[in-house]
């Protein structure tokens, strides 16, 4: 389903347009259509060019002052809709029938949301329409949709390059059954780690993680943060204001695109085999495999240990 642009978004938008990148890559980054971009600066550039904060007040009041006709309540696209939904068609494809079928009559074209919130309006008769749906309506996964992300496209290519300290990747190990989970966080050129035990992955256990961890961190070492797409941190916007870090996301299933943190998990588990119930660790087993990974010799480091390393830039700092 689209979704509105968001404050975040409108603040990468600025971003990337202060760096002179183009309508295309910008679109790119942000993973929507070029157009919804060229709108989007159309409708919101002023003298002063173009402001995310005023334009999301811009956004808000037009969406307000919006009234648009509900298309189900016009009886042939209601009777459209409910015939192809007894023949199993799918939302999307009575949707994508339905410009076809009323090319000459616009306002008859329905989407695929309308005719989902149709249905959960339904009362006693959702079910029946669910029975209908693929799956009995259920959503497909959500996995890779966090509202308001940037893609690790819109990374700076500094970061690829391990250049420069405080470029991190993020991920956390779950214990059996989703017994227990460690936060893990890496440092890219040091290979430094950190890990924080879990009691829950909801997102706002996790962004209190990573805020007691990283907030004492100098800026220098809290420059970027790349995640996995897992819903524990859907808490990315918060993280990006209170850290002043900017935070991207992996492709859905692209484990190679955080190698540095998947190589590291995987010498977690060297401690913490899979099968391991996570809830019956303590800090003090977590705090103990951190501090042996951190001065284990890394042959990319020369054979010296992260936290050699990063003790090192901190005396230069």
């Amino acid at each position: 389903m689209a979704h509105h642009l968001t404050l975040q978004e409108r603040e990468t938008i600025a971003r990337l347009i202060k760096r002179r990148w183009s309508r295309m890559e910008i679109a790119e980054v942000l993973e929507r259509d070029r157009s919804t971009i060229y709108r989007e600066l159309k409708r919101n550039t002023g003298w002063c060019g173009y402001r995310p904060r005023q334009a999301q007040q811009k956004a808000e009041e037009r969406r307000k002052r919006c009234r648009r006709p509900v298309k189900m309540s016009d009886p042939m696209v209601n009777a459209y809709v409910r015939e192809k939904l007894k023949l199993q068609w799918s939302p999307e494809q009575i949707g994508g029938a339905s410009k076809r079928r009323f090319a000459r009559r616009p306002r008859r074209q329905i989407s695929r949301q309308t005719i989902y919130t149709w249905i959960a309006r339904q009362g006693t008769d959702e079910a029946r329409w669910r029975a209908c749906l693929r799956r009995g309506g259920r959503p497909v996964e959500n996995r890779g949709k966090h509202r308001g992300c940037v893609s690790i496209r819109g990374r700076p290519r500094i970061v690829n390059q391990r250049r420069r300290y405080g470029d991190w990747e993020g991920d956390t190990v779950v214990g059996v059954r989703h017994r227990g989970a460690v936060l893990t966080a890496v440092e890219r050129k040091s290979g430094y780690l950190c890990m924080v035990k879990l009691d829950n992955l909801r997102a706002d256990t996790v962004e209190g993680a990573i805020w007691s961890r990283f907030r004492k961190l100098p800026p220098s070492l809290r420059r970027t943060m790349t995640f996995d797409n897992g819903p524990e941190f859907t808490c990315h916007a918060r993280l990006t204001r209170r850290l002043k870090m900017a935070i991207y996301f992996a492709k859905p299933y692209s484990a190679w695109q955080r190698g540095t943190n998947e190589n590291t998990n995987g010498l977690i588990r060297q401690y913490f085999p899979k099968g391991t119930d996570l809830r019956m660790i303590s800090d003090h087993d977590v705090a103990r495999v951190e501090q042996r990974l951190n001065e284990r010799p890394r042959r990319r480091l020369g054979y010296r240990s992260p936290a050699e390393v990063l003790a090192k830039r901190l005396c230069c700092i």
